[in-house]
């Protein structure tokens, strides 16, 4: 069953559509006042059961700030994805707004082409102000307003988490399918231990659906106090994947990159 059947289902279901937060414009906001600004680094870990010697690395760079674009106030998060082969790296950029984390512009360069895309409530299209753009052909409507999948992380930051909530986000994937609702709910909470010693309070968000290769989990810790995406955990079948935030100690690798070419 697909996540849309899935959601349909269930809120069709007696007593359960009030146990359910829609996430985004015109429903249950994000509490954006949450979200942490700065740099927040991650190792991600990820291994093909085939390959059981063998471990795939890449390191992200995401940072956040809070600025006026044309006078609206808006958070903007830059992206720097590290990997092992150059072929990998990818820079993002995206820009929301403030109040509600709405979407304004999504920019992704990823093997030598760039991708641009104007972003409004009721559709999505190719930034025609951007030189060489990939997507400059790209446009699709919506049938209602949408959150940046891209994004997920700092979405994830300013849910408004609590024991036995469940949560509906209509994500999008910029330049990709239509966007469809993903349910997440939050299955408990647990006393982390960090890399850096430290033992935080979390809760626990948990999505689980199929695809064509069998079913998959995703498991993400966010702190209860600074509301920190601090890990996930994913299977894909045998498959799995790691994400762990780095210590604040860490370098800033983009700017020791930056030092050592100049």
């Amino acid at each position: 069953m697909n996540v849309r059947l899935l959601l349909a289902v269930f809120l069709s279901l007696p007593g359960r559509a009030q146990t359910i937060d829609t996430i985004g414009p015109g429903h249950t906001p994000l509490v954006t006042s949450n979200l942490p600004q700065g740099l927040h680094q991650y190792m991600i870990y990820m291994q093909d059961p085939s390959a059981t010697k063998t471990l795939t690395f890449w390191y992200w760079l995401r940072r956040i700030e809070k600025t006026e674009v044309n006078g609206v106030p808006s958070f903007v998060i830059s992206q720097h994805w590290f990997g092992a082969d150059t072929a990998f790296y990818r820079e993002v950029y995206s820009r929301n707004k403030a109040s509600d984390f709405s979407p304004e512009y999504h920019m992704e360069a990823k093997r030598g082409k760039v991708f641009a895309y104007n972003w409004e409530d009721t559709r999505i299209s190719g930034a025609d102000t951007v030189a060489d753009n990939a997507a400059k052909n790209f446009g699709l409507d919506f049938a209602r307003p949408n959150l940046n999948w891209n994004l997920d992380i700092e979405t994830f930051e300013m849910l408004p988490l609590g024991p036995g909530k469940t949560f509906a986000i209509n994500f999008y994937d910029a330049g990709l399918d239509p966007p469809q609702f993903v349910l997440y709910k939050v299955t408990g909470s647990e006393v982390l231990e960090t890399l850096d010693d430290q033992k935080v309070d979390c809760w626990t968000l948990v999505t689980e659906g199929a695809y064509n290769g069998g079913r998959y989990s995703e498991t993400y810790w966010i702190s209860k106090d600074r509301h920190l995406f601090l890990k996930e955990e994913d299977h894909y079948g045998r498959a799995f994947r790691l994400k762990i935030l780095m210590p604040q100690a860490s370098p800033d690798l983009l700017k020791l990159f930056q030092a050592s070419t100049s």
